[in-house]
């Protein structure tokens, strides 16, 4: 499922800055101004065993692995100050490759996630926030919400391509919280 950094890819990661100054802003109220927004959540189920189930995949990046993505980490669990690539299964190493560093962690009674922002040669710059929540009725709520700005060359010459495949792999989180849901 994850599978583990080389030790050379790994500490360039650790020494590399963010590529953006408002970390955690994908987690305050309103994102920051600047940048194109993403925001999209769904009810994938109800009660606290679902919630248990969806929190578990998404901290262990099965949430990620099953919407598509390959992840390279340094853990099986997501920690805070981790660094990370990620990429499309279908995509060859060097096409697309986003660089992210966990930024902040979500642990609370009933809400649990994480927030990760994008390194150098990340197409983007920005950040993306992934919480589950267990409502006050037992519904169980995912929400991913992200800011960015085109940071790569490709994605500067068309933005507009950049966002489709950002709100497409957005469904795709979704649709594996409904089914780590079940």
């Amino acid at each position: 499922m994850v599978r583990p950094l080389d030790n050379a890819t790994e500490a360039a990661l650790r020494r590399a800055p963010l590529t953006y100054a408002e970390v955690g802003g994908s987690l305050a109220v309103d994102l920051p101004p600047g940048y194109d927004h993403l925001d999209a959540d769904r009810t994938v189920g109800h009660g606290s065993d679902c919630f248990e189930r969806v929190a578990e995949a998404l901290m262990t990046w099965r949430l990620h692995a099953d919407s598509g993505l390959r992840v390279e980490a340094p853990s099986q669990r997501v920690s805070r100050d981790d660094v990370l690539t990620l990429r499309p299964v279908w995509a060859p190493a060097p096409v697309v490759l986003a660089r992210c560093r966990v930024v902040t962690i979500v642990d609370e009674q009933d809400r649990r996630g994480f927030a990760y922002g994008t390194l150098p040669g990340h197409p983007e710059s920005g950040e993306e926030s992934f919480v589950v929540t267990s409502a006050p009725d037992g519904d169980v709520v995912v929400r991913v919400r992200a800011f960015a700005v085109p940071a790569s060359r490709i994605a500067r010459l068309a933005p507009q391509v950049t966002r489709r495949v950002q709100a497409r792999q957005t469904e795709r989180y979704l649709r594996a919280a409904t089914a780590a849901a079940r």
